[in-house]
């Protein structure tokens, strides 16, 4: 039986003593759900204890992948991408409905795909009653930096090559930053090298943060937009199988995060050098490359090591088969 295991169901013995993870874990639902700890923010309330399913589902996020159209014009490819910015309403766990802000109506939006040397054109569309813009990390000229607020119902094109190989994160760059951010705006554009990585099974997990009630402070986290989506559905690995993951913070409000996997190591994948840890920090838009395999079935849990934040919605499992 694995540490993990082991403490999942110690804490159901009567006479034991119980962490603050397991009591966090065991009294989630009772305490989002009260009216009071919400605040007065717009952002939240409650609904009485009514199942609401969710607009994107969490499981899917994690190994989808928009690649886009691919057009040819004046004898070169263009890899063509739709993307969205519209409010979408978010059940956060609980009782908890959270009005986000979202790209394809989820969150992160989708995870952008193209390979180096390729030309993108992310043909953007905003249909909320809020300014938003797409901001892209990495080399571009100025005029497609997406600064200039996008109005509500008007449309932009942003263009350019992507000459090397990486991730590279997107967000709206609309002022507020942090609060268009913290709302949902952001994902992941994985740019691909020419010559293609060792076949894995690759997954996006991203990491977020939510002020419910607007006093600066995030209340709830999450990978891959909602609060323990894989303590409750773990992510489901074969044994043996390389596993590669895109991994990237995008917690506004907070100080550095890390990403810690518990009983094995991963290899932090950069060029011309490789790092096998099982710990990694990670500042607000920094992403790595990790790749990992299991030998032994068994459940494994991941977290940032700050465990306040991990406790709040911000950690899960990956549930490795026995064959």
């Amino acid at each position: 039986m694995t540490s993990e295991q082991g403490e999942s169901r110690a804490w159901l013995q009567p006479g034991l003593p119980i962490s603050r993870r397991q009591l966090f874990t065991a009294a989630a639902g009772l305490s989002l759900g009260m009216a009071g700890w919400l605040g007065r923010g717009e952002a939240a309330h409650a609904m009485g204890n009514q199942h609401v399913s969710g607009p994107f589902d969490p499981q899917r996020t994690l190994r989808s992948f928009m690649a886009g159209t691919v057009l040819q014009e004046d004898g070169k490819s263009v890899r063509v991408f739709e993307v969205e910015a519209r409010s979408v309403t978010v059940p956060l766990g609980g009782d908890v409905l959270f009005k986000a802000w979202t790209l394809n109506g989820q969150i992160p939006g989708p995870t952008l795909r193209a390979r180096e040397g390729e030309r993108i054109r992310v043909r953007f569309r905003n249909a909320d009653n809020t300014s938003h813009s797409l901001h892209f990390h990495g080399l571009h000229p100025a005029e497609m930096d997406g600064l200039e607020p996008i109005l509500r119902g008007r449309s932009a094109v942003y263009e350019f090559e992507v000459p090397r190989a990486g991730l590279y994160p997107y967000h709206c760059h609309v002022s507020p930053v942090t609060r268009h951010i913290g709302k949902g705006l952001f994902g992941l554009l994985i740019v691909d090298p020419v010559t293609p990585r060792p076949a894995a099974d690759e997954l996006v997990l991203v990491m977020g943060g939510y002020d419910l009630n607007n006093d600066g402070r995030n209340e709830l986290y999450a990978f891959n937009g909602i609060p323990d989506a894989y303590m409750h559905q773990p992510i489901q690995i074969q044994r043996n199988r390389l596993i590669r993951l895109y991994v990237m913070n995008m917690t506004e409000l907070e100080a550095p995060l890390t990403f810690h996997l518990h009983a094995n190591e991963f290899r932090v994948i950069r060029p011309d050098w490789i790092e096998t840890t099982d710990v990694i920090t990670l500042g607000i838009g920094e992403r790595q490359i990790l790749e990992v395999s299991f030998p032994f079935p068994g459940r494994y849990m991941f977290h940032p090591h700050q465990d306040q934040i991990a406790e709040r919605g911000c950690m899960g499992f990956f549930e490795v088969s026995a064959r």
